[in-house]
């Protein structure tokens, strides 16, 4: 499978470099049961932020003036359509996940991980939202905590 990733990291540098990212998302996307569409490559983006743009961006997209720890702007719908055997060898942009690096850094001290694991958790959650999962109840919210946890897994972390 391939992927084409375009990370935009305003913390350079990084504890977390492109091709890592590459390659944990590669590995998440192949992680039984996400019931992928058929496509070539895979597109999405990862933009690494603060909390000043976030909240600007929650505000303007969810009417939330706050800043929060992972936005995901999905470019399918919940339910992908169905695509013609013959769209396997075109690329499939997913969209784009922003994370706030101030609020993960809080939340990882909170939680007493590093910085690199909190930023693989939310992006793993934004990336399961580009991929249609959502959590409007507790169920759903499990189901979406246990395949983030999977997710660290299969990345050693």
């Amino acid at each position: 499978m391939n992927l084409e990733l375009i990370v935009q990291d305003l913390y350079q540098p990084s504890t977390i470099d492109e091709t890592t990212w590459s390659d944990w998302f590669r590995d998440w996307l192949q992680t039984p049961g996400l019931d992928l569409p058929p496509a070539d490559t895979y597109e999405l983006s990862l933009r690494l932020t603060n909390d000043s743009e976030i909240q600007s961006l929650n505000s303007q997209f969810r009417d939330r003036d706050e800043p929060t720890d992972v936005l995901s702007f999905a470019a399918m719908e919940v339910d992908f359509p169905p695509l013609p055997d013959e769209t396997a060898d075109v690329s499939l942009y997913l969209g784009d996940i922003i994370i706030s690096v101030d609020t993960a850094a809080i939340q990882a001290a909170e939680h007493g991980y590093s910085l690199e694991k909190e930023l693989a958790w939310l992006a793993g959650h934004g990336l399961l939202h580009l991929l249609g999962w959502d959590h409007p109840d507790e169920a759903s919210l499990l189901l979406m905590l246990h395949q983030q946890e999977k997710f660290l897994s299969c990345v050693g972390l």
